[in-house]
């Protein structure tokens, strides 16, 4: 869950690293008498081809295990695998031969990794990418973890993210923790991978896994989606639990998936929404859910009659000639589809939004950010750290074990929690009168915006938004088209996320470029 607003202030560049030990590209695997790529498959392929007795999950949590083996020592997607993946494969297999075709869950025998905050009651660890955090026992799993059991899903790993979930410095490099290392973004291996989710985006982008978890405060969804060709979805704030995942702010925290597809998004996204008693944000948030769940808005024809709002300024004057040229094309697409485009509106005070300082964003977070991580912290049964203090003196203690720049809560004492609830009603207006107003006024079911650069506006007041893949710009490195609107509109988002990415079908496999 990280707060990408400082990742908005720099784009950094990460480290180079070219192996020519690696065969890229698409992986295809013979299973008994078939020949079955894996490499791109989805969830609905998957489940097809394991009817058809083409397919177990141990061999599918073999291949990934084989993939993990041979990739993540150059993309460091991955920070652990689940010394159990094999054995939860043969469960589900077993599971399988008892029951009815088509009667277990969607995500019944698919693996799935998740970032690494989200805890998980197993023999994996739960760090942020902090060797602070090493050998901590969680009392429980996560909600959402708990959620992707009774579904079904195997739990493959951890993944790699920006260490405290892009929470520790403006100056960490994205993508970046002590315990994984530096992330690489498959595409272009010297390019930003983003942050705070790299690692989901990353593993999934490669084919290192079927599905994946990510956390949002944000950015962290959105923005690794669009630089790794994938599709992110940030759900409503509450409308998945938060319970058990390390935190930054209970206010725009939220948990999503990343995946290669819009359907394998919604299918995650059925899986783990819903109430959680231990989270209470859940309770109101719940009554979204739409009867039967979001898998019925996996409509093509979902864009017609859509009012969509195209907001430019200031967003099209940072993305180049040719990208404005291709978005020019996505939105005679979108008309094209049936919807109707309404061009060049405004979110009033957008620059203020999107200035963390400006905003009282950072004010806000950084106020609620001490509270809630101790509060994480002292349920923990097993920890080496039981406070952010704690975190601190050991980052003075162990500066080899430390990433880069300083923990921004080594300064908290800076913003007060006046200050921080001062900033949380400013920032509430900021909603009021912008999205809110934008969309009221204009009669949207969604506002659409290039890349990953308006997630501030979603971030604070916690709508919901969905990134599918848009392009690649001359160098090769992906950028996504955003479509975000009001708490609740996940129903409309999916269908228009759809509708639009199956008429283009743009992403293509990365290329590991250098």
């Amino acid at each position: 869950m990280a707060v990408h607003s400082f990742e908005r202030i720099s784009s950094l560049f990460l480290f180079f690293i070219l192996s020519s030990i690696f065969s890229f590209g698409a992986s295809t695997r013979t299973i008994t008498n078939y020949t079955f790529s894996i490499g791109e498959a989805t969830v609905k392929d998957i489940k097809q081809s394991i009817e058809r007795n083409q397919l177990t999950s141990r061999q599918l949590v073999e291949f990934y295990l084989g993939e993990i083996s041979r990739l993540n020592g150059l993309l460091k997607g991955v920070i652990e695998v689940n010394p159990d993946a094999l054995l939860q494969a043969d469960a589900a297999d077993k599971e399988r031969k008892c029951k009815l075709p088509g009667s277990l869950p969607d995500l019944h025998g698919i693996p799935i990794l998740l970032k690494d905050t989200i805890a998980t009651k197993d023999k994996l660890n739960t760090t942020a990418g902090s060797f602070a955090l090493l050998g901590s026992v969680v009392p429980r799993d996560a909600g959402v973890v708990n959620k992707l059991r009774q579904a079904g899903a195997i739990i493959l790993g951890k993944a790699s993210l920006s260490e405290w979930a892009d929470f520790r410095s403006i100056n960490a490099p994205a993508g970046f923790s002590p315990r994984s290392g530096q992330g690489k973004n498959p595409y272009v291996l010297s390019a930003t991978p983003c942050g705070s989710s790299s690692g989901p985006a990353i593993s999934v982008a490669a084919n290192l896994v079927t599905v994946s978890l990510g956390t949002e405060t944000d950015g962290s969804i959105l923005c690794p989606a669009s630089f790794n060709s994938v599709v992110g979805l940030k759900p409503t704030v509450g409308l998945t639990s938060r319970a058990g995942v390390i935190p930054v702010t209970p206010r725009q925290d939220t948990i999503g998936p990343i995946c290669r597809t819009v359907s394998d998004a919604v299918y995650v996204l059925d899986a783990i929404a819903g109430f959680d008693s231990n989270d209470e944000a859940t309770r109101p948030a719940s009554y979204y859910i739409p009867p039967g769940g979001y898998k019925r808005f996996l409509n093509p024809y979902g864009l017609q009659g859509k009012r969509l709002g195209v907001v430019r300024d200031p967003f099209f004057k940072t993305i180049g000639l040719g990208l404005v040229q291709t978005f020019e094309s996505h939105f005679e697409t979108l008309r094209r589809l049936g919807a109707i485009v309404v061009d060049n509106l405004q979110i009033y005070n957008i620059d203020v939004i999107l200035n963390v300082t400006a905003s009282g964003e950072a004010a806000a977070t950084i106020a609620e950010f001490k509270l809630s991580l101790n509060a994480y912290l002292e349920d923990l049964e097993v920890s080496p750290v039981r406070s952010l203090a704690d975190i601190i003196t050991f980052n003075l203690k162990f500066p080899d074990l430390v990433g880069p720049g300083n923990l921004l809560g080594s300064r908290s004492h800076k913003w007060d929690w006046c200050t921080g609830e001062g900033s949380i009603i400013k920032l509430g207006n900021l909603s009021k009168n912008g999205l809110e107003k934008l969309m009221r006024d204009n009669e949207l079911d969604a506002v659409v915006t290039p890349r990953s650069d308006a997630s501030a506006v979603y971030a604070i007041g916690g709508f919901p938004a969905i990134i599918v893949p848009a392009g690649y710009d001359s160098q090769g490195l992906p950028f996504g088209i955003l479509f975000g609107g009001l708490k609740g509109s996940e129903s409309k988002l999916i269908e228009i996320a759809y509708a639009f990415e199956q008429a283009t079908m743009i992403r293509k496999p990365p290329s590991f470029k250098p």
